[in-house]
Order: C-alpha cells, then structure tokens, then sequence
C-alpha cells in the first residue's frame, strides 16, 4: 500500500502534479475508457478512516485524484493545517491506490473540477444527508461535478476526525484549551457547536451603531541592511508598503460581517482623496456616516517593520504618528458630530464606542452616548501618545466594557490589588453588566454579575497582534448584548482575537464563516 523509498521515490513525486498537467493526462485516460474519481480535503492528519474513504473510491474507478487544500485555504482557525503542503500532498502520494495528487489554491475544489472533469465525485457518509457543515461549498462542488457529466457517490466508511486527533494527541491547541473545551461540553452538551451557530446568526437580528475613531494604519516593510557608518543608525532596503483600515474602522468591517443591520458614525479631516478610499473599502452594506471638519488631522500610524526570515512575524523598527495636536481640537466644530448622537444613537440595540483618545469623543459626546444608549458597550485604549489621559473611568456608565491589563491599571492606579478585583470594582464602576480583560498569551478573563472566568488564549504563533483587542472587542460586544454566557462569550471572543493575529495589521476582518468553522475545530475534542 505505502510506496518504498529509494527507487520508487521519484514514482511518488511524479504522482504530484498541477490541475494544467493533469488536463493533458485526462485525454489519454478518457481515450481508454478509464473512469476518473476525484477525492477533495485537507487530510491534514492521514489516518485510518482517510485510508478506508480512499480505498473505497478506488473501488468506482481506475484513476483516483486526490485535491488538497492548501495551506492558505485551510480556515480551521490559526495554527492549521498542522502538516504544509508538501507533507500532506506527500503522505497522500505514497497510498499506492492514489494514482495524482493536487493542490487546490483556493477555499473549494472548483477550480480542480473543471482541471479533472471526473466521472464520479466522492465524498464521505456524513455529507450524505444533504447538510453541508458551516461552509456550504460542497453544494457547489457537486454541481460543478454534475455539469461535466460526473457522478456522486458517498463512502460507508467509519467517519474519524483529523483535528480531533491533532487536538487531543499532536498538542495542536495551546495548554488549557482542550480542557476547557471539554469543560464546556460537559455543561452545555455534545451539540454545543450547533448552540453556538445559533447565537452567531442571531446576532444579525440587531441593529448596531459602531462610533469610534478613525485610524489609518500604514505599514513600510523593509529590510535592514546594518548601521549607517556616521550616524550609527538603523539603515534599511525599502520593500513594500501596505495602508489598512483601523481603529474604529477595524472594529466596524468586523461587526458588519455578522449584523447586516450596521452603522458607522465618525469624523474625519478633509485629506484629499481619503474619504472615497474609506469607502471603497468598507462593506458595502455598511451605511457610513462620516462628517468632517478642516481643521480636523485624521489618525495615521505608520509602522516600518521587518519580517522575521524564520518566523515569519512582523518586528516593529519604529513608527510615526499623524495625529490632532492640542490647537487642532480646539479650533474643531465639534457640532456636527453632538446633533448626529442625538439625533441617531437611541434607535440602536446596542451602541459600540471605540475611544481611542485621538480627539474624537469629548465629554459631550460621552454624555450624549451615555444617556441615550440602549446598551453601550466601550473601549478605551491606552497608546503611546494618550498614555495615562485616555482611562476607560472618564465614562460614567457602560452595559458592557474590554480592557487590557496597562488599561485596567490606569484605571485607578493601583498595583497591589489582583486583576479579578480589579476587573470586578471597575464593573461597579461603570453599573457595568459584563466586562472582559484580554490578558494576552494568557487568555482572558470575564466577569459578570455571577461568575468570573478565564479562558486560555486559542493561539500563540502570532503574526501581528495589531487590531487583535479590536476583533476582541467587537465579538464581546455582540455577545454581551445577547446575554450569552460569560464562559462561552469568552470562548468566541477569543477565537476573534486569535484569527486576527494571524493577518498583518488590520488587513483582512474576522469573517463569519472561518469564525464558525475555527470555533467548530476548538471544540472537537
């Protein structure tokens, strides 16, 4: 079954090919009556049930192809596919009854159809009754196989789960992550996936107003070639440079993928060209209510970084920062911006206020928010150019609140009291419902007024932390007006933090499917 070494290793390399290559192989097969069956996954741990699947589809044919998704496409969640490519393609090159192997660069297998034209498309028993998991491409897939004339069939095979494997014995999930998945299987139940998928399509039954700053993230990735010989500093090769959507932004474009029913309120200056770029960028049913103002300095952050030859992680050089200076705030009419809150805030479900003191929310903004929302949840960010003027305690009132640790300290510096006391005098604080601390590599903490959990952190391989506390926040929000449990609002809340620490700055948001089906690979245990 498993083809040798030496000799035949050239064999198994051969078997790997490209959907081109294949379609000049597909002419000579059908020339000789051969029946094609295609096979598609990720098959990121082979085990013994893919070896049954596989054997079972050699059985319809005499051509088996094998289509794998690559590593881009897999959406398991951060951390998958375990195995790279050429592992996987390799492991699924050495079955003797695998006759090709290719990659599928994309999230279907649609693309491979049209290469391999199969006669028969096959696809495991528990896809059989229809139901198609959180995606929904396998209906696609199918159709494309029936519009070359293909067929499709199902194996009766005993179904085994790769990531569960990988989960429970491979450590693919950092410590603490699979004893609290269990943990919350064994209070909710088996089918607490299926819970979850609910609470998640509820959320698009709200209506939701994201208010917050704009920021504008540029990244200027280089490469740095050593000290300069008169200055002694850093001299770098520029590369490429990258702009992002942030702040409130961020935090809105994430929102949006789970409430079609969403707004967005800010201000912004009067930049030449930025405000159609804004727009270009943000979904599209997504209504924006930008106001501006000349004397008003729209946030930018330009970051230059290096990427990390080995880990692939971004490492900040330095950064510079166009922000309002003092003059620009006072010479800013701030009008506008006070009748949109009046006139807007009281017809939302909930309210999200990002506050990342960059000169947007004053103090009659925040009374305005305050007074008039139905339930508002906040953020107040702590950065480099507020640090210790920008404290969460400015607000009076919040339903519901996420914080890190710099943040809650500043809060009423004190430093000898334990985060949870902390976290439960801020609640107070603020009448506060819920609130969240994000701890980092350690997870998060939540309390309400029942319970205080923590939740273990669901990565710790990181590309960039930036706009993870955003996609934290803004999942929080969405749970805590929804009253979902403290434990598992974490858990999804965490998952957020954790998908966005995977993209380079605030490049792609957490879409709702790849949330879902990260969720769904956490709990397989």
């Amino acid at each position: 079954m498993i083809i040798g070494a030496g000799k035949e290793t050239k064999t198994l390399e051969s078997k790997i090919i490209t959907g081109e290559e294949f379609e000049k192989l597909r002419e000579k097969i059908k020339a000789d009556d051969k029946t094609i069956v295609m096979c598609h996954g990720v098959y990121d741990l082979l085990h013994y049930g893919h070896i049954e699947h596989l054997q079972e589809a050699k059985n319809y044919g005499d051509i088996v192809v094998v289509s794998v998704t690559s590593a881009p496409y897999v959406n398991k969640g951060p951390d998958r596919p375990y195995f790279d490519d050429r592992q996987r393609t390799r492991f699924l090159a050495s079955i003797e009854f695998v006759d090709y192997v290719m990659l599928s660069n994309e999230p279907t297998a649609i693309t491979n159809i049209r290469h391999i034209q199969p006669d028969i498309y096959v696809k495991g028993q528990e896809f059989e009754s229809g139901t198609d998991g959180v995606t929904g491409q396998v209906a696609d897939e199918i159709a494309e196989v029936e519009k070359f004339g293909g067929t499709v069939r199902y194996t009766q095979g005993e179904v085994y789960s790769s990531s569960k494997l990988l989960n429970n014995y491979f450590g693919s999930l950092p410590e603490g992550v699979p004893e609290f998945s269990r943990s919350l299987l064994a209070k909710y139940g088996d089918d607490l996936f299926n819970q979850i998928e609910k609470m998640v399509d509820d959320f698009e039954n709200l209506k939701v107003l994201v208010v917050g700053d704009i920021i504008i993230d540029e990244y200027i990735f280089c490469r740095p070639q050593g000290l300069t010989s008169k200055d002694t500093v850093i001299s770098t090769r520029f590369q490429s440079d990258e702009k992002y959507l942030g702040g409130a932004l961020a935090i809105a474009r994430h929102v949006a993928n789970f409430v079609p029913n969403a707004e967005f309120l800010t201000m912004m200056g009067v930049e030449e060209g930025l405000r159609d770029r804004i727009e270009k960028r943000m979904p599209k049913g997504m209504k924006l209510h930008i106001l501006t103002d000349k004397n008003f300095v729209t946030p930018v952050k330009r970051r230059y970084l290096k990427i990390h030859p080995q880990r692939k992680d971004n490492e900040k050089l330095f950064s510079v920062n166009f922000l309002n200076e003092e003059e620009n705030i006072r010479e800013t009419d701030y009008k506008k911006f006070h009748d949109a809150l009046e006139k807007m805030i009281a017809d939302y479900d909930l309210v999200i206020v990002c506050d990342y003191g960059h000169g947007l929310i004053d103090r009659e903004a925040i009374d305005i928010i305050e007074k008039n929302s139905k339930y508002l949840s906040v953020n107040c960010q702590t950065n480099s150019s507020n640090y210790g003027m920008n404290v969460i305690t400015k607000y009076g009132r919040a339903d519901a609140f996420a914080l890190d640790e710099k943040e809650l300290k500043l809060a009423f510096r004190e430093y000898s009291e334990d985060y949870n006391a902390q976290l439960r005098k801020l609640k107070e604080a603020l009448k506060a419902q819920i609130g969240w601390l994000t701890v980092g590599a350690e997870g998060a903490i939540c309390t309400n007024n029942d319970e205080t959990v923590k939740a273990p952190a669901l990565t710790l391989r990181v590309t960039d932390t930036v706009g993870a506390g955003d996609a934290f926040f803004a999942i929080s929000s969405l749970c805590a007006v929804e009253n979902i449990p403290a434990d598992i609002a974490t858990l999804l809340s965490n998952a957020a933090g954790a998908m966005k620490t995977h993209v380079v700055g605030n490049k792609s948001s957490v879409k709702k499917k790849d949330f879902l089906k990260f969720i769904k690979t956490v709990l397989n245990v």
